[in-house]
């Protein structure tokens, strides 16, 4: 009995490891990232990825109530620095509440739109760009803000607001059929 068991064990943990590894070998093939739990898959738009990120919620709520998703689902190319559920937590208690409120989407749209970039810009394309600046690069936002990029120790990326806040990218590359997304530790605000 205890030999049957032994085995059927040892076959279950077989099935589930090649299961694993065939999973791993199909994202790496197809250069998805795991975001907000779940696979992020580079043949589809930033909304469609964006919806299934459980980190993102807020960010897809506020998405919506702006009126962008159709934008966001056209051609593109964008490049999105997308704030975590945690970012948007961290601002000020009813700041979110208050975004979301009809009469605020104008307010909503810029704040927004202060986070996406025309044009693909990936992790290597960002680092050039700080080098060529001689450490600092100016994004141009679709809001017509800028963003300033920099680096922060030798392979990270921060991103410093025109308030003067400070955001790092916890997650890059994140390839979309209409651009890619990096993941921001914090909300990013425009004057």
């Amino acid at each position: 009995m205890k030999k049957t068991i032994y085995v059927l064990s040892c076959s279950m943990l077989l099935t589930t490891l090649f299961t694993q590894a065939i999973f791993a070998q199909d994202m790496a093939m197809n250069n998805t990232v795991m975001v907000g739990g779940e696979a992020m898959y580079p043949q589809k738009n930033i909304v469609e990825n964006a919806v299934n990120s459980k980190d993102h919620t807020t960010l897809v709520a506020a998405v919506k109530a702006a009126g962008l998703v159709e934008t966001l689902q056209s051609k593109g190319p964008f490049t999105v620095f997308a704030p975590t559920n945690d970012a948007f937590e961290n601002l000020p208690d009813g700041t979110v509440e208050t975004l979301l409120k009809p009469e605020n989407k104008e307010t909503l749209t810029k704040i927004l739109t202060y986070h996406v970039v025309s044009g693909k810009y990936d992790y290597e394309a960002i680092l050039k760009a700080i080098k060529a600046g001689k450490g600092k690069a100016a994004l141009k936002t679709v809001s017509g803000g800028t963003l300033t990029a920099m680096m922060n120790g030798s392979k990270n990326i921060s991103l410093k607001d025109e308030k003067g806040n400070i955001a790092n990218i916890t997650t890059y590359d994140v390839n979309q059929s209409n651009g890619v997304i990096h993941v921001l530790d914090k909300v990013v605000m425009p004057n």
